[in-house]
């Protein structure tokens, strides 16, 4: 059990959303997140949307109220988009990033959203344009998106 008492600080959370690979060939963007925000030296929670064992599984519904959930209680959501339109070998997007453009939607303007993506990028300019609009800098780096969410929650040693 984890108690907090009055005039305790409130735990600090961390949710890594953008897209999860939808195939076992595109590789997943979040353990060099973890391993980024354990060299940052944050202390925090951190949500993440995807099984510990990184493999699919067929509990959807399930996972759509985990993350509605998680998001909700997260005091910053790191929107990373790495996002891959290139066909798998399945002939599917390998990391269409449909979900993460709603929810970044959802959740722009809640003060809790930073945002990034690697140069080049395809469709981002609609999710920029509304970064700019709601104040939300756009990053070029998951170091440098990483590093200003721990600055924004305050969770450095």
């Amino acid at each position: 059990m984890n108690v907090i008492h009055a005039l305790q600080p409130i735990p600090k959370s961390i949710f890594l959303a953008g897209p999860t690979p939808r195939d076992d060939e595109t590789p997943t963007w979040r353990p060099e997140a973890l391993g980024i925000l354990s060299e940052l030296g944050f202390k925090g929670t951190v949500y993440v949307p995807e099984n510990e064992s990184w493999s699919k599984h067929d509990r959807y519904d399930d996972q759509i109220v985990w993350e509605w959930e998680a998001l909700s209680v997260s005091s910053a959501i790191v929107f990373w988009v790495p996002r891959d339109l290139t066909l798998n070998s399945e002939g599917q997007q390998k990391m269409p990033a449909f979900t993460t453009n709603v929810e970044f939607g959802l959740y722009a303007r809640s003060g809790k959203c930073l945002i990034g993506s690697p140069a080049g990028t395809p469709k981002m300019s609609y999710l920029n344009a509304l970064a700019r609009e709601c104040g939300i800098p756009v990053y070029a780096g998951l170091r440098e998106v990483l590093a200003a969410a721990v600055a924004s929650t305050s969770l450095t040693p």
